[in-house]
């Protein structure tokens, strides 16, 4: 609500209070809020939600209207709300509810458009006596009643006991926009509402399914708990194409990363976005003619640019040597001859890139690519990387499987760095220290 329209709600609440001789105390506990936070609802100083004003409209024996608008419903035979028209009501953070019959007096339901925003949050259950009708307008909605989990697709409808504890959400990335029809009780002033983590049962169904369960099964005991786990048609298996473009096809919109700058400006990409810049990339590495088989330093920090170039190089078939931005003239060089470096994409922080260039000085073929700013002798990613195609396609020998993905230098404590190299297997091992330890969930933002 606006200022204004807090303030004279507020005014009304206090009014029928002091008509009904009630304590500010005696209200509190009615409503189920603390003291202090009636006290700074009743002087306008903090925004409604629906379940506040419900309980005050059932405690002082008034229509939720006499509250909002300052006018009693009149109405008994019939009453007509118009296209985007309604009374706004404040229900939950982000949610946008519109009530469409708030003049009819007497109601035995309550009629919402409701606008349910994406969010990566976990979920608000809520718990009301009577029964409940959701439509869905448009948009994908995943509610949970109770232990079961169901996903609704524009015009379907769902009709539920309401006093089971629910909760939606919205998928794909998008809003979804639904009629809830709230069927009364007589004990209907029992409404709850509270954050919980998703249940274990959220997000479990078919409809669901991971990309990852084409070359992963998981084997749980009766607690939940990982027990086995085996691997299959991991022998093309190649991460770029099998997790970040499907996930680009299955859920476009969804987002893949948030990345803030130095700047303190943060970027959002979906995983549209992963798969249309790692396929520029890709392109405009191929156009400076690295190929599969070639070995590239990824000298990135924590750039976003770092992700757009693993998973083009994936694709590709590069190997990839990430390395730390630390590095001096002699480790480069060193690494250069060890692993027969072809490219290098630097970072334009610091010293780093001059450390980089200065190695190169007994290895002059190496393509030198500057993520960052502008340099003599250096490709310039940011600018370049724009002009190619945002599409890249599997090809019949793409490596997969057991063939090398990573080069990752040892820290050479005890003498000069060991190459550890991987196949295109190791995300796959990795499913474990993602589910299982970091407790990666589909929802969640990770990293």
């Amino acid at each position: 609500m606006i200022e204004n329209e807090l303030r004279e709600v507020a005014t009304r609440i206090k009014a029928l209070r002091e008509i009904s001789g009630m304590s500010e105390e005696q209200v509190a506990e009615k409503t189920e809020v603390s003291l202090r936070e009636y006290q700074e609802l009743e002087n306008g100083e903090k925004d409604f939600s629906f379940t506040f004003i419900y309980k005050v409209a059932n405690t002082f024996g008034v229509e939720m209207k006499d509250l909002l608008a300052g006018t009693s419903p009149m109405l008994s035979l019939y009453t007509i709300t118009r296209k985007n028209n309604g009374l706004p009501i404040t229900r939950r953070t982000g949610f946008t509810y519109n009530n469409l019959a708030p003049s009819f007096k007497n109601k035995i339901a309550e009629p919402f458009r409701v606008t349910i925003p994406f969010s990566e949050q976990s979920p608000v259950f809520s718990k009301h006596k009577g029964q409940e009708i959701d439509i869905v307008i448009n948009g994908r909605l995943e509610i949970q009643v109770g232990d079961s989990v169901e996903v609704l697709e524009e015009g379907d409808t769902i009709y539920y006991n309401s006093s089971h504890p629910h909760a939606m959400r919205a998928l794909d990335g998008k809003d979804c926009e639904i009629y809830a029809i709230v069927l009364k009780s007589e004990d209907a002033e029992e409404i709850d509402e509270f954050q919980v983590e998703i249940p274990r049962k959220f997000g479990k169904k078919k409809k669901l399914r991971s990309v990852a369960d084409d070359f992963i099964s998981c084997e749980l005991d009766e607690d939940g708990l990982l027990s086995k786990i085996s691997f299959k048609n991991e022998d093309r298996f190649n991460f770029g194409f099998d997790v970040v473009d499907k996930l680009a096809g299955k859920c476009p919109n969804k987002t893949a990363m948030m990345w803030v700058g130095n700047d303190k400006i943060s970027h959002k990409f979906t995983f549209a976005d992963m798969k249309k810049y790692s396929a520029m990339t890709a392109n405009y590495f191929e156009s400076l003619g690295i190929g599969k088989g070639d070995r590239v330093m990824l000298v990135l920090k924590r750039h976003y640019q770092f992700w757009f170039s693993i998973i083009a190089l994936h694709k590709i078939g590069a190997i990839v040597i990430p390395a730390t931005n630390q590095l001096v003239e002699h480790d480069f060089a060193y690494r250069y001859k060890a692993a027969g470096v072809k490219a290098i994409v630097c970072t334009s922080d610091g010293d780093t890139s001059y450390h980089a260039e200065s190695a190169t000085k007994d290895f002059p073929d190496i393509i030198k690519i500057l993520v960052g700013a502008k340099r003599e002798n250096w490709h310039d990613f940011n600018s370049e990387m724009l002009l190619h195609s945002d599409v890249y396609n599997r090809k019949a020998d793409t490596p997969c499987g057991n063939d090398n993905m990573l080069m990752l230098f040892t820290s050479g404590t005890t003498g000069y760095p060991c190459i550890a190299t991987h196949s295109y297997t190791y995300p796959l091992g990795h499913y474990v220290t993602a589910k299982y330890w970091h407790n990666v969930n589909p929802d969640g933002l990770h990293f």
